[in-house]
């Protein structure tokens, strides 16, 4: 049931992500706890895994279902540059795709900007913190929580929702190599998001919101047009029906009915 983080050690290839692990049976939620150690003065890389959280929570302040012994549910301390900080909510889920494509040999998909979807439904959430001290980042806190081995229709609240990696292959998966490799590709693509636009290509062609009817609310604004595209920074471009385009930092975005 609790992770052998022994075996994950063993399996991870990175040179700084999760070579310091802050595990926890239990939490109300591992960014609560991940910036208490980024206040401390934890090093770049630093990752805190719980089993359960008794309070997790993902993106407009909703909860995360997080039952114990089932999921991963971590949460990355990272300290970048201003540069470097637009390219998490790239990185983060193209990570996470790439670990079930990897682990699964599923196609999972991507919401914009950063819910991973496998057959429609929601596989794995992201939250990104950060913390300033004037313009200068101080530390961003990346929270992954993916449903691995849960069985959804225990959960009537996201049931018609959420999937599992167990749903969708009809088997439980191993938790430490996915968390592993789910690192590996973190660490990756991190680095290769300052080489170059590979990364936002690949997350870009992952994006099922692209090319479609969409509503996008935002800021206490709602939106509705054509998802056409997204720009260098991962902003997504809409165009309305007046034919006016609009440039889209976050939002909740839901599709239109045809």
């Amino acid at each position: 049931m609790w992770l052998d983080l022994s075996q994950v050690d063993r399996d991870l290839t990175t040179d700084i992500i999760g070579r310091q692990i802050v595990y926890l049976s239990s939490t109300h939620s591992t960014m609560d706890v991940a910036r208490r150690q980024a206040e401390e003065g934890a090093q770049e890389g630093t990752v805190v895994v719980a089993e359960e959280q008794t309070s997790g929570r993902g993106r407009f302040g909703r909860t995360w279902v997080s039952p114990a012994g089932k999921n991963i549910y971590v949460t990355l301390i990272l300290r970048p540059d201003a540069h470097r900080l637009r390219s998490l909510s790239i990185v983060a889920p193209t990570a996470v795709c790439l670990a079930v494509e990897r682990e699964a040999d599923l196609s999972p998909q991507i919401k914009w900007p950063n819910d991973v979807l496998v057959n429609g439904r929601k596989l794995s959430g992201v939250l990104i913190e950060n913390e300033f001290s004037g313009a200068l980042v101080r530390y961003s806190l990346v929270g992954i929580g993916v449903n691995l081995n849960f069985d959804i229709a225990e959960s009537s609240e996201i049931a018609a929702i959420a999937t599992s990696l167990r749903r969708e292959l009809g088997r439980d998966v191993s938790r430490e190599s996915f968390l592993a490799s789910l690192l590996d590709q973190f660490e990756e693509l991190y680095r290769e998001a300052l080489r170059g636009d590979a990364v936002l290509q690949a997350w870009r062609s992952r994006l099922e919101t692209l090319g479609r009817q969409v509503t996008v609310t935002f800021g206490g604004q709602t939106l509705h047009g054509f998802a056409e595209d997204v720009d260098s920074h991962g902003n997504l471009i809409l165009r309305s029906p007046d034919g006016s385009r609009h440039t889209v930092e976050a939002g909740e975005v839901t599709l239109r009915a045809p």
